[in-house]
């Protein structure tokens, strides 16, 4: 099933030069970039991210330091999008990913633990909307798509 998944490189991922390595591993496992920007995350928007959180002991923090400096936001859309990007990103304390996640060969902390991947449709879908209007989320099919990508 093709769906769409938001994903943000956090900013510890701009600021060690991840940028390229980590959208090089979503692109190399097949997905399309359906959307990407670069911008610095308002307050607002990390509030609304992070809804859910609100009122733990980790959320000051959480909020800060994602609107601490760039981040770069995505909507990724291929087969099973959601499962398989956080498979691809790893647990979400990079102790515990496992070696060959995104998190698991690059985090360092679970509160900089460079990456956030929606964990359900409902949460894609409200997650996207934070970030991109319906005019900036593209679909598209690479050449190789149907060949090399399709469910037989």
């Amino acid at each position: 099933m093709v769906e769409k998944t938001f994903v943000f490189l956090k900013p510890e991922t701009i600021m060690r030069g991840l940028v390229g390595e980590t959208v090089s591993r979503i692109e190399n496992k097949g997905f399309n970039i359906a959307a990407m920007k670069l911008l610095w995350m308002t307050r607002d928007q990390a509030e609304r991210l992070y809804e859910m959180h609100r009122g733990k002991k980790f959320y000051e923090q959480l909020v800060e330091h994602v609107t601490s400096s760039p981040i770069v936001a995505m909507v990724v859309e291929g087969p099973c999008a959601i499962q398989a990007v956080r498979k691809m990103v790893g647990a979400t304390n990079p102790i515990e990913a496992e070696p060959g996640s995104i998190r698991g060969d690059y985090g360092l902390v679970t509160t900089c633990n460079i990456i956030h991947a929606s964990d359900s449709p409902e949460n894609a879908q409200r997650e996207i909307k934070i970030f991109f209007r319906e005019d900036e989320i593209l679909s598209y099919e690479k050449p190789t798509e149907k060949k090399y990508l399709s469910s037989p």
